[in-house]
C-alpha cells in the first residue's frame, strides 16, 4: 500500500480495541500501529502483532460480561470475531449482543466487520442499498445481525458503522476461498482447485484494505449510522484471478472445478467443508461488488490487484507459521 494511501488514515484519538486475532483482527492492529494508535487486541488465545503500542489480552468476549471488560477504556471497538463456521446460528447473535455490551458500556464507536451474505443471489452489482434476501442459514444470520447492528444506533444505544467486504485473501487468511486450499497450489506451481463457474467474475478483497477501511469507517463520524463496501481492486473472472495469481508467484498452472458433490462429501467429515455448500451461488454466478459510495466518500483506492498477491504469495511462501511470525 502507498504512502499516500496510507496518509488518508487518521485513526481517532484513544483506545482502539479489536475483539477477534484472525486475519482481519491482526490486519487492523497493524493498520493502527502504522499511524501510531494504542490497541488492545482480545482473543481466546491471547494472539496478536508483537509490536510496540500493542496491547495482547486473552479474554472470552462471548458473555457481556467479559466483553465489557475487554472494551474497557475503547474510543473504537472492531467486533472482528466470530465463531466457527458451522457454528454460526447457534453462537454468533450471543456473541454480536456481547461485543455491542462492551462497547456500549465504555461509549465508544463499534465497527462491525461483515460480508456479503445477507443480499443472497442477485444478478446485478452489489450496493449497500439492495434488499436483504438471503435464502441459506447463513446469508440469514448475517442479515439478521446487521439489522442489529442499525438498530442499536437508530435506537440511540450504540454509535455503530458497518464495513462489507467479499471474499477475501491475503497474509492469514486461511479459511477464505482463496486461502489454504488455493495460494499453496499456486505458489508450488501445481493445479488450483475453485468451486462454481471458472469464467463468472467474481470480486475478491485484499485484507489488507479491509482492514484498512475499517479503521477509516470507525474514525469518521460522517460515516456512521450506515453500511460500507470496502474498496477492491479490479475484478476478474476466478480464472483470471488464478492466473494473476500463478503470475505473481512466477509459476503456472492449471485451473480445475471442485464439484459440489465432492464438497458435499469432505463435508461429511469436515464441517467447514459441508457449510461452504450453500454458499456455491455466489461462485456459480457473476458476483460483482460495487465500493463506489466508499470511494466518492473517503477518496479511498484499493491496494493494486498485482501488489495485493505478491504480498499474499510472499506470505504463503514464507509458509503459515512462518508468514505469520514474521508479519
Amino acid at each position: 500500500m502507498s504512502e499516500q494511501q496510507r496518509a488518508e488514515v487518521r485513526p481517532a484519538e484513544g483506545l482502539h480495541v479489536v475483539l477477534g486475532a484472525g486475519p482481519v483482527g491482526w490486519s487492523i492492529a497493524e493498520e493502527l500501529t502504522q499511524h501510531g494508535a494504542p490497541v488492545r487486541i482480545v482473543s481466546r488465545h491471547g494472539t496478536g502483532p508483537e509490536r510496540s503500542g500493542v496491547e495482547v489480552v486473552a479474554a472470552e468476549v462471548g458473555t457481556a460480561a467479559g466483553a465489557v471488560d475487554a472494551c474497557r477504556g475503547a474510543a473504537v471497538v472492531y467486533a472482528a470475531a466470530q465463531p466457527e463456521y458451522h457454528r454460526w446460528p447457534q453462537e454468533f447473535p450471543a456473541l454480536q449482543q456481547a461485543m455491542l455490551a462492551g462497547a456500549e458500556a465504555a461509549d465508544a464507536v463499534y465497527v462491525a466487520v461483515e460480508n456479503l451474505y445477507a443480499y443472497g443471489p442477485v444478478d446485478v452489482p452489489l450496493t449497500e442499498d439492495l434488499p436483504f434476501a438471503a435464502e441459506t442459514r447463513k446469508g440469514r444470520v448475517r442479515a439478521a445481525l446487521a439489522e442489529e447492528v442499525a438498530r442499536a444506533h437508530a435506537e440511540g444505544r450504540v454509535r455503530t458503522v458497518a464495513g462489507r467486504a467479499s471474499d477475501f485473501f491475503g497474509p492469514r487468511a486461511e479459511g477464505s476461498a482463496v486461502g489454504d486450499r488455493f495460494f499453496p497450489q499456486i505458489v508450488a506451481g501445481k493445479p488450483v482447485s475453485v468451486v462454481g463457474d471458472p469464467e463468472a467474475r467474481h470480486t475478491f478483497t485484499f485484507v489488507r484494505d479491509f482492514a484498512r477501511a475499517l479503521v477509516v469507517l470507525g474514525s469518521t463520524e460522517e460515516a456512521w449510522g450506515r453500511a460500507w463496501h470496502v474498496p477492491n481492486d479490479e475484478t476478474l473472472t476466478i480464472r483470471g484471478f488464478a492466473e494473476r495469481a500463478y503470475a505473481a508467484a512466477g509459476t503456472s498452472g492449471r485451473v480445475k472445478v471442485t464439484p459440489p458433490w465432492a464438497l458435499r462429501a469432505v463435508g461429511l467429515f469436515v464441517p467447514g467443508a459441508r457449510e461452504t455448500v450453500e454458499m456455491l451461488y455466489e461462485f456459480d454466478e457473476d458476483f460483482v461488488v460495487d465500493d463506489r459510495a466508499f470511494r466518492d466518500a473517503f477518496g479511498s483506492t484499493a491496494t493494486p490487484l498485482d501488489e495485493a498477491l505478491a504480498e499474499t504469495v510472499a506470505w504463503w511462501r514464507a509458509g503459515a507459521d512462518g508468514g505469520r511470525a514474521a508479519a
